[in-house]
């Protein structure tokens, strides 16, 4: 190989190393904006979540004290009736 071959070897892969540069770059970019809008998302979801959770545990608590409220009342109810028996 010559030296002349060289260079037009070196240049062509110099050249070809500056384009994959910068179509890197460009696919640098649209990755990271992707990677942004999938951490927005996230953090979206993440919230939504919460509330979600909040929500549920709510609703836990409105249950368990209907539950309680219930029981309440039918031990209400039988010592009512076990009176009416009674008498």
């Amino acid at each position: 190989m010559t030296l002349k071959t060289t260079l037009k070897l070196s240049a062509a892969a110099a050249s070809l190393a500056v384009l994959a540069g910068c179509a890197s770059s460009g696919a640098l970019d649209e990755v990271r904006t992707t990677a942004e809008s999938a951490q927005a998302d996230a953090a979206e979801a993440r919230s939504i979540a919460s509330q979600a959770q909040n929500t549920a545990n709510q609703a836990q608590r409105d249950a368990q004290a209907a539950l309680q409220l219930s029981q309440k009342n039918r031990e209400e109810m039988n010592r009512m009736f076990e009176s009416s028996m009674r008498k």
